[in-house]
C-alpha cells in the first residue's frame, strides 16, 4: 500500500484492481483537494452561464405533479 501512495503522489492517480476489475482508484491528497475545490456558489454559476443570455423561456407547468408514494 505505501508503494501505491508514494506512485500516486508522484506520478498521479493509480489503479487499484480486483478479479481484474478496477476496485479503487489512489489519488495524492493535493490532486483530491484541487479537483474537489469548490470555485464559487450557485449563484455565481447560474449568474456566469452562457444560457443567461440566451432569451431561453422554461413555462412553468400549471397541471399538478402526479403523486409518489414516499
Amino acid at each position: 500500500l505505501s508503494e501505491v501512495i508514494d506512485r500516486a503522489t508522484t506520478k498521479g492517480p493509480q489503479t487499484v484492481t480486483r478479479n481484474g476489475r478496477t476496485a479503487v482508484i489512489v489519488v495524492g491528497a493535493d490532486e483530491w483537494e484541487r479537483k474537489t475545490r469548490r470555485t464559487g456558489n450557485l449563484a455565481e454559476f447560474l449568474a456566469n452561464s452562457p444560457l443567461r443570455r440566451s432569451h431561453l423561456r422554461i413555462e412553468r407547468r400549471k397541471d399538478r405533479p402526479s403523486k409518489a408514494d414516499l
